[in-house]
């Protein structure tokens, strides 16, 4: 029987050169995070520049069909990702996106979505960019209670008093913004709107981050084609129902401003599946809450704005942004605290 050979010890260099998972680097990091802030900026901006003014009484107003732009983009995403498909996979996967259980499952998340794009619009379409920005931060509370009410998971104290600082800081921008509201006053439909857009987007944030996960065999552009489909008819339904965007021609009121809209709803659709998977949550919300400043920038900024630089609204924008990251920053230090109490608990 031949002996066995000697045991070689271990010394820590076997794999010395083997791959190492590819880490991005600060700088990456930097201009992800900077081209996200562009992205959330942009999108309520040029929504905000495409519309045009009653001469008469002042009011801001879509000269073109709102939901032209959605059905649009829903259009663009459709033919883009299967072309995708077809040419990285093949027909065998352009098949594949068409299999029953997924389709069903994202189809009715895409219904979902496409009652928050009309909500956007909605709510657009009395509200300024900036206010519509600052508005989405309620996202916060809205998420914190419904975690609360279905989970059953609680907020400290502390962090309750900050989205008390949220919602308080958010009210004082509106009540402050002149510039904002078409005719004065709060436009209490648009806010309306957006509490309801938010609510939705925070459902499908969650189910979108469930069920992505549980078909992760499928490329992302696979899943944007099954999103789109419902998402698309949806659309169409309410652009035949709102008695408008049909009356005048589909294209009526279009010029380079709207092409821009439509661009961003792209972009911004395309992003929302494949930044925002790429950046931690903590990015995402600070990312948000800088997209406030920069909408205001723009607005003071721009000449197809006629808003003025004032000290206080650039104040109650600051207040915003703060609470929000004061808020996001909480949560790490609440984590470690429940650590460290449930150690002493232990001794």
């Amino acid at each position: 029987m031949a002996p066995k050979p000697a045991a070689v010890p271990y010394t820590g260099q076997e794999f010395k050169d083997a791959s190492k998972p590819a880490e991005m680097s600060g700088m990456a990091k930097i201009l992800l995070f900077g081209f996200f802030v562009i992205t959330r900026a942009v999108h309520p901006t040029i929504i905000d520049a495409s519309k045009s003014v009653d001469p008469e009484t002042g009011k801001k107003f879509f000269a073109y069909g709102n939901m032209t732009v959605v059905l649009g983009e829903t259009v663009v995403t459709i033919t883009v990702a299967q072309l995708m498909c077809l040419f990285i996979g093949g027909m065998d996967e352009w098949r594949k996106i068409w299999s029953p259980t997924p389709m069903k499952v994202f189809s009715l998340i895409g219904f979902m979505y496409a009652l928050g794009d009309y909500l956007e619009m909605a709510s657009m379409g009395s509200l300024g960019g900036a206010a519509y920005q600052i508005l989405l931060q309620s996202k916060l509370i809205i998420t914190a209670l419904m975690l609360w009410g279905i989970k059953g998971t609680r907020q400290t104290a502390l962090q309750w008093n900050i989205l008390v600082l949220v919602m308080f800081s958010m009210c004082v921008y509106m009540l402050g913004g002149k510039s904002d509201s078409n005719g004065g006053g709060i436009p209490i439909m648009g806010v309306v709107n957006v509490l309801l857009k938010v609510s939705v987007s925070c459902l499908c944030g969650v189910l979108s981050d469930k069920y992505m996960k549980d078909f992760k065999s499928e490329p992302i552009y696979m899943q944007l084609v099954q999103f789109k489909c419902a998402w698309f008819a949806t659309i169409l339904v309410i652009s035949f129902l709102d008695g408008h965007t049909w009356q005048n021609g589909f294209f009526s009121g279009w010029d380079g401003t709207v092409c821009g809209v439509l661009a961003s709803f792209t972009i911004k659709g395309w992003s929302t599946f494949y930044l925002l998977a790429i950046l931690d949550s903590v990015l995402k919300n600070i990312g948000e809450a800088c997209a406030v400043l920069v909408i205001y920038a723009a607005q003071v900024a721009l000449p197809m704005f006629d808003d003025q630089f004032e000290i206080p609204t650039f104040l109650s924008v600051m207040v915003v942004i703060l609470s929000v990251t004061a808020y996001v920053g909480a949560k790490s230090v609440v984590e470690k605290a429940e650590k460290y109490d449930k150690l002493q608990a232990g001794k």
